[in-house]
């Protein structure tokens, strides 16, 4: 034990010495855990309200307007100002004119012969003395589904992160910064910053967690088929051979034919044949290690099959599995970017850089699109690839002896 725990630690050495690789890592380990709490940073609800030392936390419990001194049961709206001025104790009861059958003159041909119908009022409720509040909003005031009803640009969908000239001619259209959005809106008025961020999150989470049950699944069949061998190992191959001629492309128009697409459906199907690469690599590991002198003795001693193929075997045949890990990865985050690319992937408004990438496209215009999703992706793989890339040299015999 104490000699793999030296030969790691070598290879450890090895890797950070690749500066390219090492700092790869931590940028991308910097980056994904900087978005992982993506409710903190972007999001429509505040962080914090404190009414007349009271204090709410609507980032993590749904409130309703009541609790805040309203009418309505149901949650408010945090960026309205009918909920700025109820916090601050500024609004005013006001007046709703309603006719109970909405009449109105205009409606009948005669005046003479039908009379004005009355007017009902209804006051509504408003605080009249002043409030003492205060509110911590996130970095971002949007979430990746968030559609603003107004705009101080006069501008909702589509808007730009500068300012440029009005089409048909009318002056020049202010930065969409004027209402917080840094990268501009999309085709529904959605906040691009939002969604990048959100969908950074969840391409990365999506692949990390496909890459795991990947290998987790080719240890256990390739492992299977290699230890064994025989019948077990014929009968293996021959059924990975069949299975891996089906496209997952096709499973995947199938399925979602007749089930709801979501991200737990897009994991299940690329799960069906993510594993058939590392497998064949673990099954050519426990081929070679089952014959070796530990494993015999293992074996005269009266140890069980799993014992030997989890505690002797599978630990000297990590080095495939470990080194093609980052490329498992990315296959996995390309895999999902291609499919929302394709309209295949998870239905909206979940937020996908495969999505961004697809309206960048029918959006030609909108830069502030397409450069942020592409130049995200593109550094993505980037550094995944010099991190497998520096994986793989730590793990080369000629490097670590």
């Amino acid at each position: 034990m104490l000699r793999l725990n030296k030969e790691w630690k070598v290879k450890l050495e090895v890797f950070q010495k690749d500066r390219r690789a090492y700092f790869s890592f931590l940028i991308l380990l910097t980056l994904f855990i900087i978005t992982l709490p993506a409710e903190l940073i972007c999001n429509v609800r505040p962080l914090i309200i404190v009414v007349d030392g009271k204090s709410y936390f609507p980032v993590a419990v749904t409130y309703s307007e009541k609790d805040f001194g309203g009418s309505l049961p149901s949650e408010p709206d945090y960026k309205s100002r009918y909920f700025m001025d109820l916090l601050s104790g500024t609004s005013r009861s006001t007046e709703v004119e309603s006719s109970g059958l909405g009449l109105d003159l205009g409606d009948f041909e005669d005046e003479d012969e039908f009379t004005e119908p009355e007017v009902e009022t209804a006051p509504i409720p408003a605080q009249t003395s002043p409030r003492d509040s205060w509110v911590l909003w996130p970095p971002v005031r949007y979430d990746y589904k968030y559609i603003p009803t107004e705009s101080k640009t006069g501008n909702v969908v589509l808007a730009a992160p500068y300012q440029y000239e009005s089409p048909i001619g009318k002056g020049k259209i202010k930065s969409s910064w004027a209402d917080g959005h840094y990268l501009g809106t999309d085709d529904r008025g959605r906040d691009v910053l939002a969604r990048l961020i959100y969908g950074f999150r969840i391409s990365m989470i999506f692949g990390i967690s496909l890459a795991i049950t990947g290998t987790l699944i080719g240890c256990l069949i390739g492992g299977t088929q290699g230890f064994f061998g025989g019948w077990v190992d014929l009968a293996g191959q021959r059924l990975t051979e069949i299975w891996g001629s089906i496209p997952r492309l096709y499973i995947l128009i199938i399925l979602s034919s007749f089930l709801v697409p979501s991200a737990l459906l897009l994991f299940l199907i690329l799960n069906l044949t993510a594993w058939m690469g590392i497998a064949a690599y673990i099954r050519a590991e426990f081929l070679k290690i089952r014959n070796l002198e530990f494993v015999k003795a293992a074996k005269s001693l009266g140890v069980s099959n799993f014992k030997i193929m989890r505690r002797h075997i599978l630990p000297n045949a990590l080095t495939p599995v470990i080194t093609f890990f980052p490329f498992e990865v990315t296959a996995g985050i390309l895999a999902l970017v291609s499919l929302d690319f394709l309209n295949l992937g998870v239905p909206s408004p979940a937020p996908s850089l495969g999505e961004l990438l697809a309206q960048g496209k029918n959006n030609l215009h909108a830069l502030w699109i397409l450069l942020p999703t592409f130049i995200t992706l593109s550094l993505t793989i980037t550094l995944l690839t010099f991190i497998g890339e520096g994986v793989r040299n730590a793990f080369d015999p000629k490097k670590t002896l």
